[in-house]
């Protein structure tokens, strides 16, 4: 079986803000056909990362490829065969949703156009129609097109993004920090759209700080910190950790505590003792963070 092809190939990319920490010498790579996680707390530079592949900011060194085309020379027809989704969904206020949705959709058949020019065919003939595609996910998210961006929410703004990101079936979908307003009802029916569209192909490099959605939904992930990649594994590995955190009250006294050892040993220690209460849950991420640095085993 031959090997997958790359969807994103990021090599030692380095972008500094003078005294403000950016990311250094990132590698990473990211194969077709994959949901991949790029998880880290909020300031370890995924959203630095994610603007440098879409040129929205200029990078110092490193080389970025995207759907195996380099993504500084070849920005615009890279672009055309991407959908973004920001953290922070900003429209024009006064403008509707339909027209939002619209000028999105224009915006990306515009750029494929431009590519196919050159090709067979006219770039007229080459412009995509969004228009079935975005009334069936505006239906699916349940997004009110006749209103105006300053009348909603934040949740439903969000809403209003992932229509304007994948309306125009992507061949990679770059998401920052997707589910961020959204409700846990609407967090369902996103992923089953991400799923839906990696299913028929699309590759989603999916950024996030939510430790869950990135263990339930990705296959592969990595994870950075102040700005460095920490660690690239599959998901199933990077959860193997058996580091829980540990809330117990005995003699009315409340402990809490991270701890590495093996359950059978902690209920082993604990027999016999006076355990009103006792609560056994996996680590936050920052959590999971400081264990990949140092073994933390506390004992009871």
């Amino acid at each position: 079986m031959s090997e997958k092809v790359k969807a994103i190939e990021i090599s030692n990319l380095t972008k500094s803000y003078g005294k403000k920490r950016g990311v250094k010498n990132i590698s990473l790579t990211v194969k077709e056909g994959d949901i991949f996680g790029f998880l880290g707390p909020n300031g370890a530079g995924k959203s630095t990362t994610i603007r440098s592949m879409l040129g929205l900011i200029r990078f110092q060194e490193g080389q970025i490829k995207l759907l195996q085309k380099d993504a500084v020379k070849n920005r615009r027809e890279v672009l055309s065969q991407i959908g973004y989704m920001p953290s922070e969904a900003m429209f024009y206020p006064t403008m509707k949703v339909k027209d939002v949705i619209a000028f999105a959709a224009e915006a990306s058949s515009a750029g494929w156009a431009a590519v196919g020019a050159g090709t067979a065919g006219s770039a007229g003939e080459r412009r995509r129609d969004c228009t079935e595609e975005s009334e069936r996910i505006c239906e699916l998210l349940k997004v009110d097109r006749e209103k105006k961006i300053e009348e909603l929410s934040l949740g439903n703004r969000k809403k209003v993004s992932i229509v304007c990101a994948m309306q125009h079936k992507p061949k990679l979908l770059i998401l920052d920090e997707p589910t961020s307003g959204l409700d846990p009802l609407m967090q369902e029916a996103f992923f089953k759209l991400i799923l839906e569209y990696n299913s028929q192909g699309t590759t989603c490099f999916l950024s996030s700080h939510v430790i869950s959605e990135v263990k339930r939904y990705c296959r592969n992930a990595a994870i950075i910190r102040d700005g460095a990649i920490i660690r690239v594994d599959t998901v199933e590995n990077l959860s193997k950790s058996n580091l829980r955190r540990i809330k117990l009250t005995e003699n009315k006294k409340v402990k809490d505590f991270a701890y590495t050892g093996s359950m059978k040993e902690l209920l082993k220690e604990l027999e016999g003792r006076n355990i009103e209460d006792l609560l056994i849950e996996e680590p936050s991420l920052e959590e999971l963070f400081m264990h990949y640095y140092e073994s933390e085993d506390k004992q009871v």
